[in-house]
């Protein structure tokens, strides 16, 4: 192959990967591998293609095996932690609820099933608390006005 190939398909995959497709860091270091692949070709290190494909598919696989586990980790520890459902957030419930009983309510634009998870009743329009989800039911409690 070229060794403007190389480089081309080396920077479309890095780019790809750090722009817009999350392949888990493994785009890189084929990216990276072809990079180097042109590079030695263009300075005339790499006469045969099978050398090319042959140190290609070397770089590629034990960079990868090498550092990618390291590098993704310390990149991705940044990240905030992902919340998991809608447990802590406010509902207004339209009806009255007692203690164990169940009504429909609308949240984030669909239509849910609430079950009153606490001790004390829940009045008509007043804002709860959602503890859990079980099933497809919310499981509420009052808050203090």
């Amino acid at each position: 192959m070229e060794w403007w190939a190389w480089i081309a398909i080396g920077a479309i995959l890095l780019v790809s990967e750090m722009a817009f497709v999350d392949a888990q860091f493994y785009l890189v270091f084929v990216g990276a591998s072809a990079l180097v692949v042109g590079f030695l070709d263009l300075s005339g290190l790499l006469p045969a293609v099978w050398m090319q494909w042959l140190l290609f598919a070397v770089l590629a696989v034990s960079s990868m095996v090498a550092f990618r586990r390291r590098i993704y980790d310390r990149l991705r520890r940044k990240l905030p932690a992902m919340k998991q459902g809608p447990a802590g957030e406010t509902v207004v419930l339209p009806a009255a609820l007692q203690p164990g009983e169940t009504c429909r309510l609308e949240y984030c634009g669909s239509s849910w099933s609430a079950l009153n998870g606490g001790k004390s009743p829940i009045a008509a329009g007043q804002r709860a608390r959602i503890d859990r989800v079980s099933g497809l039911t919310l499981v509420v409690h009052g808050e203090n006005p």
